[in-house]
């Protein structure tokens, strides 16, 4: 799987735990997993790694997303553009392998593709000024 796959099922995964408690989420997670054809287990391991250090981040993530997102605090987002925000937030903040740009520019990529027609300029602007903020 490319880059692009690999980020877009953990995006799905974090989408999903939006609607399913910790317990229930380790047996979609399977689920999920088992459902994808072909996958290779260095794939497989690298989306359950990552998706399991953003759900560990989730509280700093979710912090630093409404500090940013003035009077669109995380309860009041779209499941979609919550789920997308998050899973980019980790990794500009937390995963040295992906850099600022690349994971602006995949998680609008994603919100064209997942989310509605505002997601992608919201998400563009919540991420440029974290990337801003990053930079000072």
């Amino acid at each position: 799987m490319g880059r692009r796959e690999l980020r877009e099922s953990i995006f799905q995964l974090l989408f999903m735990t939006e609607f399913n408690d910790n317990q229930e989420m380790a047996e979609q997670k399977q689920l999920y997993l088992e459902g994808i054809e072909d996958i290779q287990d260095k794939d497989q391991s690298y989306i359950q790694d990552k998706f399991e250090k953003i759900r560990e981040k989730l509280p700093e993530i979710d912090e630093a997303l409404n500090e940013a997102s003035k009077g669109w605090k995380t309860s009041r987002m779209g499941k979609v553009e919550l789920s997308i925000l998050r899973l980019a937030v980790y990794e500009l903040r937390y995963d040295d392998d992906v850099p600022g740009k690349v994971a602006i520019n995949e998680a609008v990529e994603l919100a064209k593709k997942f989310g509605g027609n505002e997601a992608p300029a919201f998400i563009n602007g919540v991420l440029g000024k974290l990337a801003k903020e990053a930079d000072e």
